[in-house]
């Protein structure tokens, strides 16, 4: 730890006494690492944590007495920890501000109850104590320059006299090195991939920005000039014992809007220092963070710079231009000058593959295309290799083909190769593929395999190079041979799947699909539907125009044709624009009638079922588009799928019930699936053999499922119990992922919940809180969040031992994770006995922690969670209090504008206003006019937590008076109006507490209070009634004070 601490760690230049840490990337990541090995020390290592340091470490520390808690004697401002040394002296004294530590597993502790302030720790306990290894085992171990002999001398010591406390010392010292090789390490990783500026760059940005300053109004600085007018002969300006440090020059800029700024540029970047002294020198330490460029800081700290910057004809670029070597400054000051613009932004995208290709004048050489490479045809990928493009024929054949010639290398020879290319290729810029899914797009930028020499290519390669001539130049007879011979390939190996497309092939192919001879269109149809699975074959046949010619062979009165055609779209279709050229096209029509040739119910042929699984299987992968989905519901296609459902073959359900789960994702289709009768079928399926058949109908229940009429549905044709037979299959994930969804949105209704006790669920999904995948762990966190929800099944929980691992998911990053692990804890502290595990457990901290959280469902399921864990706890009160900031951080999040995370934290607070404490914290940091500010709202949800936690919020010296002062009282009566009767009581209940003051009492009485209560006094809900008549009361006593002090 030393010597990071000294060679590597960033430290500000001390003219006296200690320097201290600066704030950089660098120091945050070495304090992190180091905060991350104390903090682990005391468990990994609890012996070593267990010895008494030599000297203890002492700083000026930011806590104070109440972040201690068991395990310290606090007095006032002072603490003592409970553990002693040998001497009989605490092992850690805080007096005065000032903290002493003499051991790891104090040092441990300390930094895990600092919380937010951990990292502010560290940097001060480093900073008073530059060598802590002195301190922690003696002055002999002093980092030192050059060779170190403190282990070597310990060695020896080991030799002389092994005692508990020298092994301990070993032990701690290889640890101390190990950690020290562990940050050097990292950072000698982070040092290296940072870019550096130049002088040249910083000149050129200099110059640039001057063209822009001036006197006027649309000038994006007054002024910029250097502080000092001499050049050194390696381009910069800084004095040269501060180029050792890596500092160029330094600048006084004048923003048009903030006082003058005195910037330094560096090769680390560029920052602001402390301006000039009065003797004309620069106080050179660092006062902001480090920005890549001058623009870029600049941008920080004027907002007339960024909008007059707007308006200039120049642009600025993103990216300065950077070396990665600070050697040859001289060098780049003389290319410099003749620099363009580029040298300001950096390298474009064609420079840095020209770049190291440049004469040596210095001249780049001209920019090159950067070609997409899926879908080209052969002529334009040997445009793209520099190559000379094949010439077309003046005039076209009858076939609407054109007979290319081009040259192709191999092997060092010249073989002439003739090709057709097809009419109907398209070019592939439809805007919808910019709007295309992140798999699909990284579908498209798979780069082509080139085949260039001899050596990689296979004998398969070149056999169907040889059949290639024959299907593009043959008479019928010889195309349908040669592409059945083709057909003997093994066509699913990538190698003869592009020597189809780069022989030319693909475009025959597809051409033959526009004859009429059908032997031609079955043969190619075969071959297209094996190399389909291709993604770049796939998007080639889309650009080619083959979707749309697949789609005519739909109306065929061939059958076989028919399914060959549908199969292929099935292969094509797995792309956005593919989708929509098969939508476009009238296909879904098309496929939908495929379904609709033949009826179920009656006796029917082979065939007959083929065409409707290839149908199926291109309506599947059709589905994935919401246009396409409306498609398939207006053609009639839900009754079709529906009947096809009670089929018996799998080969026919798997389509079928797949397209069915892609669909259900619409509010219609599962409006149609539970009229329909289809949720028996899917029932019936959870039980068949083939584990993707299980895997599809569980994955539609767990979309239908959001309905609580399927819910019931799938309860009465007994669908829970072989949900939670599968659960026993924990070795298919994707099987898994489907089931607990399923059961997860069956549990929903409290009838499924109590079923699935019976048939042993709850214990089945606690075995699955550990080592499973994320999509699984969010569906096994949110059923049992459900199940929760009932009394039996906490108890469950917490016998098998599941509150400890779904506390631990606490931790976890995953948003949607995190929302089901929150509802979880909640459900389960309803508990008392389970509440004491979650407390030991730290689980009140993370969700508190989890308030921070910027996704506003986290905060709101967070916030919910915490209200059964402040209301079982034993202390409540005090727990809450032990958690530093958090009652500022709950209440100021009543600044959201989140309704939900709104509600929650109201309901959370109306539940921490209990304690007395807590509320007089909670009046300090401001939830009065905060809460007074919320009640202008219709949220009949918002409205009933709000009035509560006004109730309670009442209870504490003035803010009754504060809560008609800010305007909180007027509208409550309208809460009286609402229709939901816990609106009622909330509201009754916040109007009683807040009738103590007289002010507010007339404020209801103008607002037509005492009415609308005097409806509520009858109420068979005796709180609503207690509240209603002691509000009239109160308001009643009041008016009778007055007309006697009126007319005495």
């Amino acid at each position: 730890m030393g010597v990071a601490l000294a060679r590597v760690a960033q430290w500000t230049a001390a003219g006296s006494g200690t320097g201290t840490l600066e704030i950089t990337p660098l120091n945050k990541a070495l304090l992190n690492q180091i905060i991350q090995f104390l903090e682990d020390f005391s468990t990994k290592h609890p012996q070593e944590a267990a010895f008494v340091f030599r000297e203890p470490l002492e700083w000026k520390t930011q806590l104070d007495s109440s972040v201690f808690g068991e395990g310290y004697e606090i007095n006032e401002a002072a603490v003592q920890s409970q553990a002693k040394g040998k001497d009989g002296q605490p092992l850690l004294i805080l007096s005065a501000s000032t903290l002493r530590v003499r051991s790891f597993d104090q040092l441990s502790h300390l930094l895990r109850i600092a919380m937010e302030k951990k990292l502010k720790e560290a940097q001060a306990c480093l900073e008073a104590n530059r060598d802590p290894v002195v301190k922690i085992l003696g002055p002999e171990y002093e980092t030192v320059e050059g060779e170190d002999m403190s282990i070597l001398q310990l060695f020896d010591k080991v030799k002389k006299e092994c005692d508990l406390e020298t092994e301990l010392k070993i032990k701690i010292i290889f640890l101390l090195h190990q950690l020290d090789l562990q940050l050097l390490n990292s950072s000698l990783k982070q040092i290296s991939q940072d870019v550096r500026l130049n002088p040249a760059a910083v000149n050129n940005e200099v110059n640039f920005l001057k063209n822009f300053s001036g006197q006027g109004e649309d000038t994006v600085l007054e002024s910029l000039d250097y502080t000092s007018d001499y050049m050194f002969s390696n381009g910069c300006r800084a004095p040269p014992w501060r180029q050792v440090r890596g500092e160029i020059c330094y600048l006084v800029v004048k923003p048009h809007d903030t006082d003058p700024l005195c910037i330094t540029c560096s090769t680390a970047g560029v920052f602001l220092n402390g301006g000039r002294l009065r003797g004309g020198d620069i106080d050179y330490e660092r006062k902001s963070d480090l920005y890549k460029d001058i623009v870029t800081f600049l941008r920080e700290r004027s907002p007339r710079f960024v909008e007059n910057i707007a308006k200039q004809e120049y642009s600025f670029f993103k990216e300065p231009a950077h070396e990665k070597n600070y050697q040859h400054m001289e060098g780049a000051e003389n290319s410099g000058q003749s620099q363009s613009l580029y040298g300001l932004t950096g390298k474009t995208e064609y420079e840095k593959g020209t770049s190291s290709s440049a004469g040596p004048s210095g001249q780049r050489l001209k920019p090159y295309m950067k070609l997409k490479s899926s879908g080209l045809s052969a002529s334009q990928r040997y445009k793209s290799r520099g190559g000379k493009a094949p010439k077309k024929d003046s005039e076209e054949r009858k076939s609407s083909t054109v007979p290319l010639t081009t040259k192709k290398k191999a092997s060092g020879k010249s073989k002439t190769v003739r090709i057709q290319e097809t009419s109907k290729c398209k070019a592939s810029s439809s805007p919808e593929d910019v709007g295309e899914s992140s798999s699909e797009t990284d579908e498209d930028e798979q780069p082509v395999r080139r085949l260039e020499g001899n050596t990689d290519l296979s004998p398969e390669y070149w056999g169907i190079q040889k059949l290639a001539k024959y299907v593009k130049g043959g008479d019928p007879t010889a195309t349908v041979i040669a592409l059945c011979s083709m057909r003997d390939f093994n066509l699913s190996e990538e190698t003869c799947q592009l020597a189809i497309k780069d022989t030319g092939c693909l475009e025959v192919l597809i051409n033959l699909l526009d004859t009429e001879e059908i032997k031609c269109q079955t043969g190619s149809l075969k071959i297209l539907k094996e190399i389909s699975q291709n993604v770049l074959i796939r998007h080639a046949i889309a650009d080619f125009g083959g979707l749309e010619i697949m789609v005519k062979i739909l109306d065929s009165p061939d059958t076989n044709l028919k399914c060959l055609a549908a199969e292929t779209i099935a292969n094509v279709a797995r792309f956005k624009r593919a989708r929509k050229t098969v939508r476009q096209h009238g296909g879904i029509k098309r496929l939908v009638e495929l379904l609709e040739s033949i009826s179920v119910g009656s006796s029917y042929q082979a065939k007959d079922s083929e065409t409707a699984r290839c149908a199926a299987l291109a309506l599947w992968s059709c589905s994935k588009s919401t246009k396409n989905k409306k498609a398939i519901r207006k053609a009639g296609g839900i009754p079709l799928l529906a009947r096809w459902l009670k089929c018996s073959h799998t080969n026919i359900l798997i389509p079928i019930v797949g397209t069915l789960q892609e669909c259900a994702s619409e509010p219609s289709y599962r409006l149609a699936i539970r009229t329909e009768g289809m949720i028996e079928n899917l029932v019936k399926n959870l039980s068949s053999e083939h584990e993707e058949l299980q895997m599809l109908c569980a994955s539609a229940i767990f979309k239908c499922a959001e309905d609580e009429e399927i819910r019931d549905l799938v309860r009465k044709h007994e669908g829970l119990q072989p949900l939670s037979v599968l659960l026993d299959n924990s070795e298919n994930k994707q099987l898994l992922a489907a089931v607990t969804g399923a059961i997860w949105k069956c549990a929903i209704s409290r009838e499924n919940v109590l079923k699935f006790q019976e048939y042993k669920t709850v214990e089945t999904l606690v075995t699955l809180l550990t080592n499973q995948p994320e999509e699984v762990l969010i569906n096994v966190i949110g059923a049992l969040g459900e199940c929760c929800q009932e009394e039996e099944s906490r108890g469950t929980i917490r016998r098998c031992g599941g509150i400890a691992p779904i506390v631990e998911l606490l931790t976890a990053t995953n948003q949607a994770l995190l929302v089901n692990v929150n509802k979880a804890v909640g459900g389960c502290a309803m508990d008392p006995e389970n509440m004491l595990i979650i407390d030991s457990l730290d689980g009140v901290r993370l969700l508190w922690s989890l308030l921070k959280n910027p996704n506003p469902d986290v905060q709101a399921s967070a916030a919910w969670a915490l209200c059964p864990c402040v209301e079982n706890a034993k202390n409540s009160g005090e727990m809450v209090r032990s958690l530093v900031g958090g009652l500022e951080l709950i209440v100021n999040l009543l600044k959201s504008k989140d309704k939900e995370v709104l509600t929650s934290v109201c309901a959370a607070i109306a539940n921490i206003a209990k304690d007395q404490e807590n509320l007089a914290v909670m009046t300090d940091h401001g939830v009065v006019p905060l809460l007074s500010k919320l009640t202008n709202t219709n949220n009949n949800k918002l409205r009933r937590h709000l009035a509560e936690a006004i109730a309670h919020c009442c209870m504490w010296g003035n803010n009754r008076v504060a809560f008609g002062e800010t305007k909180g009282v007027a509208p409550l009566a309208r809460y009286l109006k609402s229709k939901d009767p816990l609106v009622h009581r909330a509201t009754a209940l916040a109007l009683y507490q807040l009738s103590e003051d007289p002010n507010n009492c007339v404020i209801m009485h103008e607002n037509g209070v005492v009415k609308l209560l005097l409806a509520m006094v009858g109420s068979t809900d005796d709180t609503l009634q207690e509240a209603a008549a002691g509000c009239i009361s109160n308001i009643r006593r009041l008016a009778l004070a007055t007309e006697k002090a009126k007319y005495g």
